[in-house]
């Protein structure tokens, strides 16, 4: 995908989401684009949040109203609907405890791609640096419109949620980003999969904010050593005049 990098969504009025806020990059809207999947490399951290809050990385596929996502727990959705887990050695609500990044200190990463099987159209979870497929959701699922065939739009960066009048927890390092990947909360690598099942890497994005005085994501090349490659860098405090 080529063009400029880092465009901002257009000026318009945003509904949060029954409670989610999100600090995401997004491919740009073209009707005659589809993917048949995408993928990152996101580094791990473990905002705090309490009762039934919650704050991750997350991976969106998504054609008109069906969408898949996958985050830091694997299958966002805790329930993951219709979702059908063909190995079990890698857990959906996987722990990080003892993997969990520190910001300025070490990093750690997960892998993981959404991918459209190109005979039977299922979509499958694939995770870590072997791309294990850990399960599928089934074609029959989607609607016809919808991811029954390719994706539209795919999504990459935090989200938050809170219950209504609980405020928002803190998302990715807790900080907002500072263009240094060694601080900020990432997805890198970031890729879609084109209809025929080819990985393309992605340069242009358009970032969408809930609410900038709580969370920021950029999309910015970034050098690590001699070689320079795209990021979602996002994150942020919450409101922090409610933590304690």
């Amino acid at each position: 995908m080529q063009g400029t990098n880092n465009i901002s969504e257009p000026k318009e009025r945003y509904m949060s989401s029954q409670g989610y806020k999100v600090a995401t990059a997004r491919t740009p809207s073209d009707p005659s684009i589809r993917f048949g999947g995408a993928g990152m490399i996101t580094s791990v951290y473990n905002p705090h949040v309490k009762g039934q809050q919650h704050s991750a990385c997350r991976l969106k596929v998504q054609s008109e109203s069906d969408i898949i996502q996958a985050g830091e727990v694997h299958c966002f959705n805790t329930l993951c609907p219709g979702f059908i887990q063909v190995d079990s050695e890698i857990p959906l609500d996987v722990s990080y405890e003892d993997h969990i990044s520190q910001r300025g200190g070490t990093i750690w990463e997960d892998t993981m791609y959404i991918e459209r099987d190109l005979v039977n159209g299922n979509w499958w979870l694939l995770l870590e640096n072997d791309y294990t497929e850990v399960g599928f959701w089934p074609r029959k699922i989607f609607t016809h419109t919808g991811l029954a065939g390719f994706a539209k739009s795919i999504n990459w960066g935090g989200v938050a949620y809170s219950p209504t009048d609980v405020a928002e927890p803190p998302m990715g390092s807790s900080f907002f980003p500072i263009e240094n990947s060694g601080y900020d909360a990432y997805c890198k690598k970031i890729a879609v999969l084109d209809v025929k099942g080819k990985t393309v890497a992605v340069d242009k994005t358009i970032t969408h904010i809930d609410n900038p005085n709580l969370y920021k994501v950029l999309f910015k090349p970034l050098w690590v050593g001699s070689k320079s490659s795209f990021y979602v860098l996002y994150g942020g405090p919450g409101d922090e005049s409610a933590q304690v």
